[in-house]
């Protein structure tokens, strides 16, 4: 990564989290034994690289921290997330950018449907900042995108990671009708952090969304993912667990919070591996068809792999019900 330094331009920088700038500062915890990755520097990590900024996009790994990046990128992995790099949330955890969004690139699902077609993809993850600002949350622009990776791949199978669309009447409706293989949306934390943590959000308009996808297309795979280590309580995980089978959710991911800044919400505790292995094996008996649960699972790690697991155990099931 290079660095450039503006030394004739008198404007301000713009803060990276303006609506943090004032809040008191957390320490930012040393990370234990078991969170470790290495500094991405292979070869695939560069070409990724060198795609993703050639057709002009924004990847979700380098906006939001994703401590993945190194491994993803070598392999050809990356999600795309469209609608710009400026959220229109603050949530407390996250490390994407806050502000007033640019308009949206009416290039910008042909340039997504092209980096995937030139990566090879056989799985591609897209994903959104929170557009607040549009009518439909954005939802055409989710609905655009998906046509023209179905246009650019065929084959290639497609996974959304949706905000909530929250108070925006038909658009989830509208993404729905556009059939991506995978439905995404993750509740982040259990319902008692919703303040501090996602105070823009409602964790039950994120369950009755998952619910509502199913309702509408009841083969469509659904995803959901949360972090643990904001202070949530274990019976709290569990319940959240409940929810999310009541809304025939298909799959869980668990990943520990990694604090970006001291300005955002504290590290309240590192959940170990055994205790990760514990939620899995709980969710698996709940009823999910896949579970990732471990200290670096983030939702879209190793997607494409997990996608065709997830097709597994779905016939699996079926074959059993028979």
């Amino acid at each position: 990564m290079v660095t450039v330094v503006d030394t004739v331009s008198r404007e301000p920088k713009r803060v990276r989290h303006p609506e943090k700038a004032h809040r008191p500062d957390n320490e930012v915890v040393r990370k234990p034994d078991w969170i470790r990755v290495k500094a991405p520097t292979s070869k695939g990590y560069l070409e990724t690289r060198d795609i993703v900024k050639s057709n002009n996009l924004v990847t979700v790994c380098e906006e939001a921290g994703c401590p993945n990046i190194g491994g993803c990128w070598q392999q050809k992995h990356a999600s795309f997330m469209i609608m710009g790099e400026i959220c229109t949330r603050a949530c407390a955890f996250c490390n994407v950018s806050t502000g007033k969004p640019s308009q949206l690139d009416a290039n910008e699902p042909e340039n997504v449907a092209k980096a995937a077609y030139q990566m090879g993809l056989k799985h591609v993850v897209v994903t959104s900042v929170d557009r607040d600002d549009l009518t439909d949350g954005g939802a055409q622009h989710f609905v655009e995108t998906i046509t023209a990776i179905r246009e650019a791949s065929p084959s290639t199978t497609i996974e959304i990671l949706t905000p909530d669309f929250l108070r925006k009447e038909g658009a989830l409706e509208t993404v729905v009708r556009a059939r991506p293989d995978v439905f995404n949306h993750n509740l982040e934390t259990v319902p008692s952090n919703y303040l501090t943590v996602r105070p823009g959000a409602r964790y039950f308009h994120s369950i009755r969304l998952l619910q509502r996808v199913k309702e509408i297309d009841p083969e469509m795979f659904t995803k959901s993912g949360v972090m643990v280590g904001l202070g949530e309580e274990r019976n709290e995980v569990l319940q959240l667990m409940d929810d999310l089978r009541v809304a025939d959710v298909d799959f869980l991911t668990m990943g520990q919070y990694l604090q970006p800044t001291k300005k955002h919400h504290k590290v309240e505790k590192f959940v170990t591996p055994d205790e990760f292995k514990s939620y899995e094996t709980i969710a698996y008996s709940k009823g999910f068809l896949m579970v990732s649960a471990s200290p670096l699972t983030r939702s879209s790690h190793h997607a494409g792999d997990d996608f065709a697991k997830l097709q597994a155990a779905r016939a699996a099931r079926a074959g059993m019900t028979m």
